[in-house]
C-alpha cells in the first residue's frame, strides 16, 4: 500500500524542483495525524469536495440566474472547468497537480448568490463593518463556518491551499492580504496557475453561454482576430459543419490555444530564472505564470467585447440590479429581526455580531434558496 514515504519519493522524482511538494508544507492551523496513503493536498481536495459550501455552488450564479435555464454555467460547473484546465497546466509543467486541484476547487467557496452583484451588495451593506470580499469569505468558510469535525472548526486545510484562496486574483477578483499567509510573498506557481485558469474558463464559457442565450451574436465576434482566424480555419476544413458544432469546436480551440501558449511562455520564464526550489518562487516580485505578449494582445479585445456586449447587456444588468435588491431587503429584515434566523446562525451573533452573522448566512445561500427566503418573508400568501 502507498504510504507517506513513497508519496515523498514520488514527488521528489517526478515533480519539478520548484513545485510545491507536500512534505514542504507549512502545515495546518490545528495539528492532526496525516492520512496513511493520501498526500496532504489530496486530503484537502477531498475535504473541499465533501463540504456543504462546495455542494451549494451548483445553484449559485455565474452570469445567468438559475431559473434562466439549466444549460448555463453555475459556480460549480465553472469550478470544475477551472480545475480541469489548471490540472492540465500543472501536469505539463511538472507542478503539484493535487495542490493545484485543491486550490481550484476551493477558489469560489466564498461566493455569494447572484454572482458579483451579490458580492457588491454585501460589500456595501458591510462597508462600516469590515466589508465583504469573497476570498476572505472563502477563508471564513474553510477556517470557521464549515462544521464537520469534532476536533477543530472548519476544514483545517493546509497553509498552501488557504494561501491560494487568499491570493486568488483575476479580472473579477482581488487578492487579499492576510498576515498569517505571508502577504508580501509571491504565491506558489500552483496558485498562479489557478488564477489564470479561472480567467481562461470565464472567458470561454461566458462566450459559449452568451452565444447560446442570444445576447452575443457571431457577427459581434467576426472582427476579433482570436475568433476569426479559428473560424476561418474550421469553416475551410469542415465546409458543411452546423452552427452549434462549429461554436463548440471554436471554443475548444480557443482554450487549447491559450493553454498551450501559457505553458510555453511560463516554462520559458522559469528556465530563464533557473529556479531551484519553491522558496525561490516565493521571492519573485511578479507572477511567473503568464501568456506571451502576442496572446495578451489577442485576448484583450475578446475580454472587452464580453464586458460590453454580455456583462453590460441590459438584460444582465436588470438581473444584477434585481438580485442586489433581493440581497439588500433580506439583509435588512434579518438584521432588524434576528429571531427570524435559523438557530445555528443566531448563535453566531454573540461572537461575530448581528451584521457579520447575517452576512455569513446570506453569502452561503444559493440563488434558489435566497429567492425562496424572499418569497417567505415578503409574499403574504407564501407559507413560512
Amino acid at each position: 500500500m502507498l504510504n507517506q514515504e513513497q508519496i515523498r519519493k514520488f514527488e521528489d522524482a517526478f515533480l519539478a524542483p520548484y513545485a510545491m511538494k507536500s512534505h514542504n508544507t507549512r502545515g495546518r492551523v490545528h495539528k492532526e495525524s496525516e492520512h496513511p496513503y493520501r498526500s496532504i493536498y489530496q486530503r484537502d481536495r477531498d475535504r473541499v469536495i465533501h463540504s456543504a459550501a462546495f455542494r451549494r455552488l451548483e445553484y449559485k450564479t455565474q452570469v445567468f440566474v438559475n431559473h434562466e435555464g439549466d444549460y448555463y454555467r453555475t459556480r460549480l460547473t465553472h469550478t470544475l472547468e477551472v480545475a480541469q484546465i489548471a490540472r492540465t497546466i500543472a501536469a505539463a509543467l511538472k507542478l503539484n497537480v493535487d495542490l493545484t486541484e485543491a486550490i481550484a476547487l476551493a477558489h469560489d467557496l466564498g461566493h455569494t448568490p447572484f454572482g458579483h452583484s451579490g458580492e457588491e451588495a454585501l460589500n456595501e451593506l458591510m462597508a462600516k463593518f469590515g466589508g465583504f470580499n469573497h476570498n476572505l469569505q472563502g477563508l471564513r468558510v474553510v477556517d470557521l463556518l464549515e462544521e464537520r469535525y469534532l476536533d477543530f472548526p472548519g476544514l483545517n486545510l493546509t497553509w498552501e491551499v488557504r494561501e491560494g484562496i487568499a491570493k486568488h486574483s483575476s479580472a473579477f477578483d482581488k487578492a487579499i492580504k492576510v498576515k498569517a499567509l505571508a502577504p508580501d510573498e509571491s504565491p506558489t506557481l500552483e496558485t498562479q496557475i489557478v488564477n489564470i485558469a479561472d480567467e481562461i474558463a470565464y472567458d470561454n464559457h461566458d462566450l459559449d453561454d452568451g452565444l447560446t442565450s442570444g445576447l452575443l451574436k457571431e457577427s459581434d465576434l467576426e472582427k476579433l482576430p482570436i475568433w476569426n482566424n479559428i473560424f476561418k480555419a474550421i469553416s475551410k476544413k469542415y465546409a458543411k459543419i452546423d452552427t452549434e458544432k462549429r461554436k463548440y469546436l471554436i471554443i475548444r480551440s480557443l482554450i487549447d490555444m491559450q493553454v498551450t501558449d501559457l505553458i510555453r511562455q511560463t516554462e520559458q520564464r522559469i528556465n530563464r530564472l533557473k529556479l531551484k526550489s519553491h522558496l525561490e518562487v516565493k521571492k519573485q516580485k511578479e507572477n511567473l505564470v503568464t501568456f506571451s505578449n502576442q496572446m495578451q494582445k489577442l485576448r484583450g479585445p475578446l475580454r472587452n467585447l464580453l464586458m460590453d456586449k454580455l456583462y453590460h447587456h441590459y438584460r444582465v444588468m436588470r438581473m444584477a440590479n434585481k438580485a442586489k435588491r433581493f440581497i439588500e431587503e433580506l439583509f435588512k429584515v434579518y438584521a432588524e429581526r434576528p429571531q427570524q434566523l435559523p438557530p445555528q446562525i443566531e448563535r453566531r451573533i454573540s461572537t461575530d455580531g448581528i451584521r457579520r452573522a447575517v452576512c455569513d448566512y446570506i453569502a452561503g445561500m444559493t440563488d434558489r434558496y435566497a429567492l425562496d427566503e424572499y418569497k417567505k418573508l415578503f409574499d403574504p400568501y407564501e407559507k413560512v
